[in-house]
């Protein structure tokens, strides 16, 4: 259970480190990454999305047998990812160096489906 809470734990404050300066960088990343973006909703919107993630990933830090069942919809958050930008990658879509944080989170979603099959199941009294 300790290992659980590491890669929860790990996992919540490397997401927060990495999404939130993204609320600073929409102009930064038109520049670098043209064309500027479009839909600052859907890319606001991500970023909401996936802070919040990073939260509820610290919450099952705190008790990873009693929030064991969401760490199932944790890994398709980490999986759902991979599976897209995979795909954008394989279509040329975006840049082969998107592979890296691709892995990360094939990585993290792995962990995570590891700390579920190890966590044992709440025993309720």
């Amino acid at each position: 259970m300790k290992v659980a809470k590491t890669i929860f734990n790990v996992a919540g404050i490397y997401g927060i480190v990495v999404l939130l300066p993204h609320y600073f960088m929409e102009e930064a990343i038109g520049r670098a990454q043209p064309p500027a973006i479009t839909h600052p909703e859907f890319f606001y919107g991500f970023v909401g999305v996936g802070l919040a993630w990073q939260f509820a990933f610290l919450v099952i830090a705190q008790n990873p047998i009693r929030y064991r069942l969401l760490m199932l919809p944790a890994i398709f958050e980490k999986w759902g990812f991979v599976a897209a930008s995979g795909t954008l990658i394989a279509m040329h879509r975006v840049a082969p160096s998107f592979a890296v944080p691709v892995a990360i989170d094939f990585i993290l979603g792995s962990l995570f489906l590891w700390a579920f099959l190890k966590t044992p199941q709440e025993q309720n009294p």
